[in-house]
């Protein structure tokens, strides 16, 4: 069975700083690009960060540019976010995504990030 499990959420002051973790098992997804999504209350479900499989190319949505840093351990199947200087609106629950083809798309089940002001 195909699985991603993300950790690291929780609860953290303005400015503070997360660690998200997402361990994947049942395959390799080292020729997956991965990425992160959050979705806030009321809202859709948006972009966040993207590493490519090919050199590790990172793209980032603008509103966490210079705050978030995605990366990947291709040895331990991971991708991890790094994020600092958090703002209240970066609330939300954040879910790991591996992608090959549209087709070859896996989710896992999403970790709360709550920043109070």
């Amino acid at each position: 069975q195909v699985r991603l499990v993300e950790s690291g959420g929780g609860l953290v002051q303005a400015g503070g700083s997360l660690r998200l973790s997402c361990t994947g098992s049942g395959r390799s997804f080292n020729d997956y690009d991965m990425a992160w999504f959050r979705q806030a209350p009321g809202k859709e479900r948006e972009f966040v960060a993207r590493i490519s499989w090919v050199r590790s190319f990172t793209t980032y949505v603008d509103s966490v540019k210079g705050r978030f840093t995605i990366s990947r351990d291709n040895a331990k199947n991971a991708v991890y976010l790094q994020m600092d200087s958090l703002k209240p609106e970066d609330t939300a629950v954040y879910y790991c995504n591996a992608e090959r083809t549209p087709q070859q798309s896996f989710w896992g089940q999403g970790t709360q990030v709550t920043v109070s002001s």
